[in-house]
């Protein structure tokens, strides 16, 4: 019998343990290949694409529109135009939700805690292999790799962590600087014995691993929507995110992250804000906009001095950082604003897990 490809409800960070069918875009008898976008979900974090699995002919749509249906359950059959309906029709009648999606929400794996230069840090190990360490950006955390992490975990021992002042990390910046952010991380692989990684920041991480490069060895380099390439950056929205309280407010600063609003959850503007109201969070915040980005412009550009491999990926409607700062041989992605890794997520995956391959 001619294989019958199924497709899942993907899972998409730690908590999700189910998601909405937005829209399908594509339709029953159109020719699909691996990495195709065909259906919207929406997760209680924020809206994404997801990508087919393999080649084929979408032959049959299980999960209708508006449908909300657990992680592992089958949304969509991809197989061969000679396969015939009755076996399609078979296939679908007798698919399992395998027991994995059943116990995500009380299993998998869960946020790590290290000291490390006398700061605490909070991190999330998946894979196993030559490692990769990922570092966001201004006023998020490791969540913010929910979509790269475990497609590059596949292959790769994947890092991701919380900066001093974000997410679980201790909120003490010292100076808030650049070098004190590169440190810190630093600081963090010795005591983890990572030697040699593959570094990814995005945006004011993107600044702290090429400060980290320049100070000890690094594999490659991969710099999204990066700071520290150029003077310019939307003052306003380090202003806008540091002063907001409310909801309306955060909205209004977090559509500026995306090309497509839609793409921010009122779950994702609720974490937000919750960290926000975190004991030290506003002065950390503070802190680094000063020493970083003071009078609303970069205070320094890294670039010199950075050797070995590199790449950067950037959106072409950044609305935070100008796609003007990505360099001549950037990839460069249609329809996405400062969030590439979320809003592209399947295409930055490729990209990064080409290049450390390459």
């Amino acid at each position: 019998m001619t294989a019958i490809a199924p497709i899942t409800m993907p899972k998409w960070g730690l908590t999700m343990t189910e998601g909405k069918i937005l829209g399908w875009l594509k339709h029953e008898g159109d020719a699909v290949a691996a990495g195709t976008e065909i259906v919207e979900i929406e997760t209680s974090k924020i809206t994404n694409v997801m990508e087919a699995g393999a080649t084929g002919t979408l032959r049959r749509i299980v999960a209708a529109e508006g449908a909300t249906l657990p992680i592992g359950a089958l949304i969509a059959v991809v197989a061969d135009a000679e396969v015939a309906e009755a076996e399609i029709d078979a296939f679908v009648a007798g698919y399992e939700v395998p027991a994995i999606a059943e116990e995500t929400e009380a299993g998998g794996p869960e946020p790590e805690y290290v000291e490390a230069g006398g700061r605490r840090l909070r991190y999330l190990e998946l894979g196993a292999g030559t490692p990769v360490v990922l570092i966001h950006g201004f006023g998020a955390d490791l969540n913010t790799w929910m979509f790269v992490q475990p497609a590059l975990a596949a292959s790769h021992r994947t890092i991701a962590l919380d900066l001093p002042g974000h997410g679980g990390s201790t909120k003490d910046v010292g100076a808030g600087d650049i070098a004190t952010l590169a440190a810190a991380v630093g600081a963090a692989l010795d005591t983890l014995g990572i030697e040699n990684p593959h570094l990814v920041g995005h945006s004011l991480g993107g600044a702290a691993a090429m400060a980290v490069a320049k100070a000890r060895p690094a594999a490659s380099l991969t710099l999204i929507a990066s700071a520290g390439l150029g003077a310019e950056i939307n003052g306003e929205f380090i202003r806008g995110f540091i002063a907001m309280q409310r909801r309306r407010e955060a909205v209004e600063v977090l559509n500026q992250l995306v090309r497509d609003p839609a793409l921010v959850s009122r779950s994702m503007v609720e974490d937000v804000l919750r960290y926000k109201r975190l004991d030290g969070v506003k002065a950390a915040l503070e802190a680094i906009a000063a020493a970083c980005f003071p009078g609303g412009e970069q205070s320094r550009s890294l670039a010199a001095g950075v050797t070995g491999r590199a790449q950067t990926i950037w959106g072409r409607d950044d609305r935070i950082v100008p796609v003007a700062h990505a360099g001549a041989d950037a990839h460069i992605l249609d329809d996405v604003g400062h969030l590439p890794h979320m809003e592209k997520s399947g295409e930055v995956a490729r990209l990064i897990a080409g290049f450390i391959e390459g």
